[in-house]
This record gives structure tokens, C-alpha cells and sequence, in this order.
């Protein structure tokens, strides 16, 4: 373990014996940093944090401060990051609270860019992409292989499907299916198509993307007075046995918020 002597790191972390620690970090208690994990000089991390092994966190992030909630009243919750991911400089990810699920999530091999932020209770599945400036509000979801733009801000609880692309400096308000590309704020969120080279270069199958595409078609670009839940039971008897569009469909049902499913064309 190579442990920078000017860091300053509380009796009660645990770091691995092969993790290293920069100059003047700050380790707080209650933090557990895995093996062969990177933390640069000045950054922050505060407990109760669990971060896996292979994570590089940048310099001046502050990882697992208290959610920025008026409730919150310093309940034990806590922030859970999972195993090589690169958290560059000055991010901000945030504990979960009490009314929400209790923790904040990050799953493994996401990139979070400088200066993005993750508030309380969000939940980033494995190998999401967040460029710089990216604004994640509280109990937001974020599905796989997702790609979110620089200077992008999503609304509390809205759900980012997994391997969409949403542009840069777009204001997300409601559900974002997956495997499409959008881009937009608020009435004006437009969905241009689905990400191909995104699912290809991620290793979706050509025909598991041709599915997809078959599936888009049907829910996004049928006729006006086709309703959504035909559309949708129309693309699930379809295609039965492509997990992808089955996915896809479920994402509608289960929404909240609604799903955005205007497109360039609608």
C-alpha cells in the first residue's frame, strides 16, 4: 500500500494493502477501498462508502458526502461503488437517505467524466458513461452501456434506458427508453433513431439490433391513431423471443414519469 504521508486517512477506514492514496486526501471513517484502487491527491471520501477493487478516483471528487436533502438528519446511509470505474476530478456522488432506497449505486467499469454529479439514492448499472458537467438529480436510474452527454441534467426520478445515447447540454424530464439516441429539453426532447453504432460497439448482435430496430418502428413510428399499448403488445407478439424488445416493452409499462416517444418525424 502506498499511502502518501501527507494524506490524511481516519483510523477506522479500511484500505487494501496494494490501494494507494495521494497527497493530502482525506479518508474518512467507515470507508472500505478494495484492492488495486487509485485514490489521487486531494480528493475526498467520506463513510459510510464501499469502493471495490481497480477504481481510480481523481483529484478534489468528493465521493459519499451527505445527500443534499432538507429531510436528511444524518441517518446511516451509505454509498456503494463497484469495481473499475474512473471517477475523474472534482465529481461529487452522494450517500442515499432514509425516504429514498438508502444507498447510492455504482455498478462497474463506469466513466465519470470531471465535474459530473450523482445525487442521493441514484443507481448507475455497469459501464455507464457521463461526460463532463453531467447533472444527475436525486433517485435517478441509469441503465447499462448508457451515454450521457456533457452539461446534461436529468430530473429526479427519471430512469435512463440502458445503451442510449442522450446529447450533450439536453434537460431530461421524463423516462428515456433504451437504445435510442435523444437529444432536447423538456416538450422539446427529440429521439432521432436507435444507437447502433452504441449496441454494436458494445457487442448487441446484428440481429438482436435488427430486432430492435424492427420493434422502434412499431412503437415510435406507427400511425397517429395507433395506441401505445397496441403498439407495444404489437412489437412484444412480433418479436417473442428477443430479449432486447421484450426490455424495451417492460420499460414502457413499468413507467412513472412516461417516456419520451417523440421523434424528429412526430
Amino acid at each position: 500500500m502506498a499511502i502518501h504521508p501527507a494524506a490524511v486517512i481516519d483510523p477506522k477506514a479500511e484500505i487494501h494493502a496494494s490501494a494507494s492514496v495521494g497527497a493530502y486526501a482525506v479518508i474518512g471513517p467507515d470507508v472500505v477501498i478494495g484492492a488495486d484502487s487509485v485514490i489521487d491527491a486531494h480528493a475526498v471520501i467520506s463513510g459510510p462508502t464501499r469502493i471495490g477493487e481497480r477504481n481510480h478516483i481523481g483529484s478534489f471528487s468528493s465521493i459519499g458526502s451527505a445527500p443534499q436533502d432538507m429531510r436528511y438528519k444524518g441517518e446511516p446511509t451509505e454509498l456503494l461503488i463497484g469495481d473499475g470505474n474512473h471517477i475523474r476530478e472534482y465529481v461529487s456522488i452522494h450517500r442515499g437517505t432514509v425516504s429514498g432506497r438508502g444507498r447510492t449505486v455504482i455498478g462497474n467499469g463506469c466513466m465519470l467524466m470531471s465535474y459530473c454529479h450523482v445525487a442521493h439514492d441514484c443507481i448507475l448499472h455497469d459501464h455507464v458513461i457521463m461526460s463532463n458537467v453531467a447533472t444527475l438529480a436525486g433517485h435517478v436510474e441509469v441503465g447499462s452501456y448508457a451515454n450521457i452527454g456533457g452539461l446534461v441534467a436529468v430530473h429526479q426520478f427519471c430512469r435512463i434506458g440502458a445503451y442510449t445515447y442522450v446529447g450533450g447540454m439536453s434537460g431530461i424530464s421524463m423516462d428515456v427508453p433504451p437504445y435510442v439516441i435523444l437529444a432536447g429539453t423538456r416538450n422539446q426532447m427529440r429521439i432521432t433513431g436507435v444507437n447502433k453504432i452504441g449496441l454494436r460497439r458494445n457487442g448487441v448482435s446484428r440481429e438482436a439490433v435488427d430486432a430492435i430496430e424492427r420493434a422502434f418502428r412499431i412503437i415510435f413510428r406507427s400511425a397517429p391513431e395507433v395506441v401505445l399499448q397496441d403498439a407495444l403488445i404489437q412489437a412484444e407478439q412480433d418479436m417473442p423471443e428477443s430479449p432486447e424488445v421484450l426490455h424495451l416493452v417492460e420499460f414502457f409499462r413499468s413507467s412513472k414519469r412516461g417516456v419520451v416517444k417523440r421523434t424528429e418525424e412526430g
